[in-house]
């Protein structure tokens, strides 16, 4: 499918930005890179490179993995995406352009769902370390992993005991 298309709508202005920083560093401003940043700038959720070839391959573009990846990493190095790695073996991408730039995110260990919310206690948090030690705080991170409220309705449990080594020990 060519963007040239007349059914091909024009790029958002998240990908125009995009666009405008590729050409800032030299780098030429391709159909592929385009069709990369309208997944992820289309959509609020935390999508793996698997997520964003099958919608590519749903609208009719055929892009390899090779450039899904070499363009995530251009958009993470713009500062337009937020790489984020989960635990799940693979990283997820989210643009960083939405309505809450600063979140925090639930992770559910069953269904790898993610969820985020906002904790105005994160900030007092920030204020207090500010105040207590001098430091000056320019970003944070907070995740916090469990069984979301679907998992746990399908009768999903966690062991309480934690992680345990399966090396036992004399």
């Amino acid at each position: 499918m060519s963007r040239a298309s007349s059914t091909q709508p024009a790029p958002t202005p998240f990908v125009r930005l995009f666009g405008r920083y590729l050409r800032e560093q030299g780098l030429p401003v391709t159909q592929q890179r385009e069709a990369v940043a309208e997944v992820v700038f289309g959509t609020a959720e935390h999508l793996s490179v698997d997520d964003i070839e099958r919608r590519l391959r749903e609208s009719g573009e055929r892009i390899g993995k090779a450039t899904i990846y070499r363009t995530l990493d251009l958009l993470v190095r713009s500062r337009l995406v937020a790489e984020h790695d989960f635990g799940e073996g693979f990283k997820r991408y989210e643009h960083r352009l939405s309505r809450q730039p600063e979140h925090e995110h639930l992770i559910c260990l069953e269904c790898g769902g993610v969820t985020e919310f906002r904790s105005p206690e994160v900030r007092v948090v920030e204020k207090r370390i500010r105040e207590e030690f001098g430091f000056e705080p320019s970003r944070h991170k907070l995740e916090i992993y469990g069984l979301c409220a679907t998992c746990r309705e399908a009768g999903v449990t966690l062991d309480e005991d934690g992680l345990t080594c399966p090396i036992e020990t004399i």
